[in-house]
């Protein structure tokens, strides 16, 4: 079974709520109805409910089972207020403003304050909003996981050689937030990684953290960096399965592994790869996917208290459904 369709297949063992806040875009209309439908998750869909019925009908495809809220007309919106003041009062927001940006016509930061409060277990956007707009709102309103504070992406990589990581799949990370992570954001964003590999593969990560040199066999500031990530990333997971520093071939191969950096846990059987900087990891997943040929499916945030997830903008329909499949899985815990 293809990796998607066994996410979309654990998505329906324990069906969530995901809000969608860009009624606005026609997409996200299409794909409300058939997230339902397909029984993937629970549906919200922000907006003015029957401007969203002649919209649907104009389209073509069905609402049905999917629910309807207008921001400016929501029952909790006054709770809603109060919680972002309180959130944002170092900031000196007023409850004007708060009201403000809850009823904005983005839906942004209401989508995100229902993540907050437990009224969705997560949230899609970014098929007309920008990744800042989207992050920005999440970041501020739903906040980061305990310990953490760095919100970072993932991408499961579908490759087509089954002896790498599991069955294919490796997890890359960070490849598309953070552009030159200390070695406290390495860290955790090693950590945040482990816990997806752990909900979307079903085992335990294997985390290679790479470098240009494999255990000391060059001396640099850049491969101080990662060893002191390592260290943290100890810290905060002690039964993480964790090493490095590990060249990209040490962390795969098990004849360079063992080789290289011989009884380590990790190197020649890694699962899931952290990058030193966002140019390695970006430059990475997409060399593994336009030149080996690897499904790039991604990128998914990590690090939020609870999940919000960033489309590209020019994501299809299918996306949005594969996504908040995504996201439902992540809201599983």
């Amino acid at each position: 079974m293809h990796l998607v369709d066994q996410i979309k297949a654990k998505a329906k063992e324990n069906r969530q709520t995901v809000v969608l806040p860009e009624s606005y875009d026609d997409r996200m209309i299409q794909a409300a109805g058939q997230i339902v439908a397909q029984g993937l998750a629970n549906i919200v869909l922000l907006g003015n409910a029957k401007i969203l019925q002649g919209k649907a009908e104009e389209l073509g495809c069905s609402l049905a089972g999917v629910t309807l809220l207008d921001p400016k007309t929501a029952p909790l919106l006054d709770d809603y207020v109060q919680e972002l003041v309180e959130l944002r009062k170092k900031k000196g927001l007023t409850a004007e403003q708060a009201k403000t940006l809850l009823t904005g016509d983005d839906h942004l930061y209401f989508a995100s304050m229902m993540v907050r409060k437990g009224d969705a277990g997560g949230a899609v956007a970014g098929a007309y909003n920008t990744t800042g707009d989207v992050l920005r709102a999440a970041f501020q309103v739903v906040g980061t996981a305990p310990g953490m504070k760095t919100v970072s992406s993932v991408f499961l990589m579908v490759t087509k050689n089954p002896a790498f990581g599991e069955d294919g799949v490796l997890c890359f990370a960070d490849c598309a937030v953070n552009p030159n992570p200390d070695a406290q954001a390495l860290a955790e964003i090693a950590v945040s990684t482990a816990s997806s590999c752990k909900s979307f593969l079903g085992v335990d990560a294997r985390v290679a953290m790479l470098s240009f040199s494999t255990k000391g066999s060059a001396s640099h500031q850049d491969c101080d960096k990662v060893l002191k990530a390592l260290e943290i990333a100890r810290g905060l997971a002690p039964n993480l399965q964790i090493d490095g520093e590990l060249q990209l071939d040490a962390a795969l191969l098990p004849s360079v592994g063992n080789k290289k950096a011989p009884g380590s846990a990790v190197a020649g059987r890694a699962n899931t790869l952290i990058f030193p900087t966002l140019d390695a990891g970006n430059i990475g997943y997409k060399l593994v996917e336009r030149v080996a040929g690897a499904e790039a499916v991604g990128p998914i945030i990590q690090g939020l208290a609870k999940p919000v997830n960033d489309l590209s903008r020019g994501c299809s329909v299918d996306d949005i459904i594969s996504v908040s499949a995504i996201t439902a899985v992540q809201a599983q815990g």
